[in-house]
């Protein structure tokens, strides 16, 4: 299949283009390319993303992420019996916020996942990236999924889906939200996107901020394959000008409302003018 047209931040509107590609990990960095591959989940696409597009294997993985590899054991050793091992890896990667750098001026994104989880982050590409690969190292296939409420500025978030059951179930690595069908099975992210009614029932308690019907209203999935690391770039970087006057309007509560900032929707908006002449 020729992924051409569905596959980078073009696929996602003028505004959100401009939104990704100025993103604030370093250029060239793992972070960065996933976003540059990933699919646009829809009609045309999501056979291919839900059949052939990603890898159901794990290769033998033991040694060769001992920080992780010792995580999950003690993951393991702390939670209930009776809890999923991966819901209880969202609910650790969930807890990353806690330590959070909040300053600005001092905030840094990117760096490996044992980088990540050591400095703490509630960014959710890096927290979702941590979230992947401890998947993997517990033996669970697993992928990047990009939500996009198109109708919102600012309005991305990352989350992952994990195969298990014959299944590829959607959860939030930065809330802890684990997808499950009514019968309790692995709910994917095609599911929620086609069955809004789904993603209402979990919202349950107001950690779900990101369970809501608007947020599933676009989507895209990339493939990051922890075993590949040495084909990646994990350069750490701080906030680049556009994320901090994102980020410093955010904190502000967005006074006057939230918008895009820097007009990158007014392209968007001449054409569709135009269209309509």
């Amino acid at each position: 299949m020729d992924l051409t047209r569905y596959t980078g931040p073009k696929v996602f509107g003028r505004a959100y283009e401009i939104m990704l590609t100025r993103d604030t990990h370093a250029p060239g960095s793992v972070d960065r390319e996933l976003v540059a591959n990933a699919v646009r989940l829809c009609d045309d696409t999501a056979d291919y993303l839900y059949g052939a597009s990603t890898r159901l294997k794990v290769p033998d993985l033991k040694g060769s992420r001992p920080e992780l590899e010792s995580l999950l054991a003690s993951l393991n050793d702390a939670n209930d019996e009776r809890e999923e091992p991966l819901a209880a890896i969202v609910e650790f990667t969930r807890g990353l916020g806690a330590n959070a750098e909040q300053n600005l001026d001092r905030m840094k994104v990117g760096g490996t996942e044992e980088e990540i989880i050591q400095r703490g982050s509630d960014w959710c590409a890096d927290v979702a990236r941590v979230a992947c690969v401890l998947c993997q190292v517990a033996g669970y296939p697993s992928r990047l999924v990009y939500l996009f409420n198109l109708d919102q500025a600012y309005s991305g978030h990352v989350i992952i889906e994990a195969f298990r059951d014959k299944k590829w179930g959607a959860l939030d690595s930065s809330t802890g939200v684990v997808y499950t069908t009514a019968e309790g099975e692995p709910a994917s992210v095609w599911t929620l996107m086609n069955s809004p009614s789904l993603i209402e029932a979990h919202r349950v308690d107001a950690r779900a901020c990101y369970t809501t019907v608007g947020q599933f209203r676009a989507g895209g999935i990339a493939n990051y394959f922890c075993w590949e690391r040495h084909k990646h770039d994990y350069t750490v970087s701080g906030l680049n000008d556009y994320y901090y006057s994102i980020l410093e309007m955010s904190n502000k509560g967005w006074p006057g409302g939230l918008r895009w900032l820097h007009g990158e929707d007014k392209e968007e908006t001449e054409q569709a003018a135009a269209q309509r002449l």
